[in-house]
């Protein structure tokens, strides 16, 4: 006799074909017996009954077919996510986070109703429940306009164009504190409302300072202690030898970038490298500052680290796998106040 595929049939005749099979196996018939009555496999018939006696009436109901459900939130599980980002910080339900990032709410869905969201659904969910990305944008009274715009129009042109006579690669530098207290990176909050972030009762911290350039060279040194001008000659040091071409690096006005020490070091070593000066208070048209930006909001911003080893660790981590993407680094160009330097 043909054996018929059950597949052909609706879900409802499935299921009623493996009740009533497995119903006849337990009245005693043999499996292959039961197999030749509904003109189905005896592996069928064994497969049916293995799941009836291991999960009971329900192993035999037919199992909705396409995309899974639970893939969406009723509203009072919405109420509830909502009210825990406005009301809480995810490490205060512990959650391995120290702001509310998509990755954040993601565990924290599944953890509460058990319901898996891609990333971009729960961005979907957070611009409907009226979140969004902050993080301010800083620019020192300070600066001088005047001194801005000699740096657009003449001075970076000029520093462009003696490197390319000189065969150099411009390097851009800075030197960042990281501390364990900071409010970094973006956090989700309600559109016109800022997040306040609770701080740790620890307080530790570690210095990193780097350089960049726009075709995607990344190096950098982690170290401990303040910046002076032994650290900086170490790392100038450490820059020199490990580029491929004369360098010529531009910072800001810090005191130690202009130290006698550093001055004499670079005027004995001019063949293979030059330092520039930014204006005054001019963070914002540094490209480093992207990196800066890059590795408090991903390396210390996303997760919380309980000591200095542990910081430390992240940071240099972070760094090392950015170090292997130029692609990303060169993309710290494309924001929109340091373009002219691309």
């Amino acid at each position: 006799m043909k054996k018929q595929d059950a597949r052909s049939l609706s879900s409802e005749a499935q299921e009623a074909l493996r009740v009533r099979a497995v119903k006849a196996v337990l009245s005693g018939r043999t499996q292959l017996e039961v197999a030749e009555i509904f003109r189905v496999s005896r592996q069928s018939v064994s497969i049916w009954l293995k799941d009836y006696r291991a999960h009971g009436s329900k192993a035999l109901k037919t199992k909705r077919q396409g995309r899974p459900t639970g893939g969406t939130l009723k509203p009072w599980q919405s109420a509830q996510i909502v009210k825990a980002i406005k009301d809480r910080h995810p490490d205060q339900l512990k959650l391995p986070f120290y702001l509310w990032t998509r990755e954040a709410v993601c565990q924290l869905i599944e953890r509460r109703f058990g319901i898996k969201l891609s990333v971009w659904t729960i961005g979907r969910y957070l611009r409907r429940w009226g979140f969004s990305p902050q993080k301010p944008v800083r620019r020192a009274y300070e600066q001088d306009d005047k001194a801005v715009q000699l740096w657009l129009k003449e001075e970076y042109p000029a520093i462009r164009h003696q490197a390319k006579q000189e065969k150099a690669t411009i390097f851009w530098g800075d030197e960042m504190g990281l501390r364990s207290d900071d409010n970094v990176g973006r956090s989700y909050g309600k559109r016109g409302k800022t997040p306040v972030i609770a701080g740790t009762g620890q307080r530790f911290g570690c210095n990193m300072i780097s350089a960049i350039t726009n075709q995607g060279q990344l190096n950098f040194m982690v170290f401990k202690g303040s910046f002076n001008s032994h650290v900086f000659l170490s790392y100038l040091k450490r820059l020199t030898k490990q580029a491929k071409q004369k360098v010529f690096l531009i910072v800001d006005r810090h005191p130690v970038h202009r130290a006698s020490k550093v001055k004499k070091w670079v005027d004995n070593n001019r063949k293979i490298i030059t330092i520039f000066f930014l204006p005054s208070y001019s963070p914002d048209l540094n490209p480093d500052e992207m990196l800066n930006q890059d590795v408090k909001s991903s390396a210390v911003g996303r997760r919380r680290p309980h000591n200095y080893n542990e910081m430390v660790k992240d940071v240099r981590n972070f760094l090392f796998s950015r170090q292997k993407q130029p692609q990303i680094v060169k993309n710290y160009f494309k924001e929109q106040h340091v373009k002219y330097a691309m």
